[in-house]
């Protein structure tokens, strides 16, 4: 498995920006497929943006326009580009990784963060 630590969240006003960053030790970051999820009190965690070993990305329409994921492979580090912020984006974001991209579309990822709380004030 690979060992990951995100960070970046905090608190921001509706229509602002943040950049999450996630950390990967412990393997090979670059044969990993990557996604961030995000889950809000009361509700289920949610996909937020995945990216393949290849570089290939693939976002929900709640966030497409407005996130955007990619990597480091040099640095072993995912980030989550968010702008144009709403409030309904609140949430704890956590980011994943699995040699198979399958499972990270279905959350079903070998390896998850901890997670970094985002809070968008209206």
């Amino acid at each position: 498995q690979v060992q990951l630590v995100e960070s970046g969240g905090g608190l921001v006003q509706a229509g602002g920006s943040l950049r999450l960053t996630c950390a990967a030790s412990g393997r090979t970051f670059s044969n990993y497929a990557m996604g961030w999820f995000r889950q809000a009190p009361g509700k289920q965690r949610e996909l937020v943006a995945t990216i393949s070993s290849s570089g290939g990305t693939y976002y929900p329409d709640s966030v497409k326009g407005r996130f955007t994921i990619s990597r480091d492979n040099a640095k072993n580090t995912l980030y989550l580009q968010m702008n144009s912020l709403k409030p309904e984006d609140t949430a704890v974001y956590t980011c994943a990784a699995d040699a198979v991209y399958l499972r990270i579309l279905n959350d079903m990822s070998a390896s998850r963060g901890q997670g970094t709380q985002v809070t968008v004030s209206s």
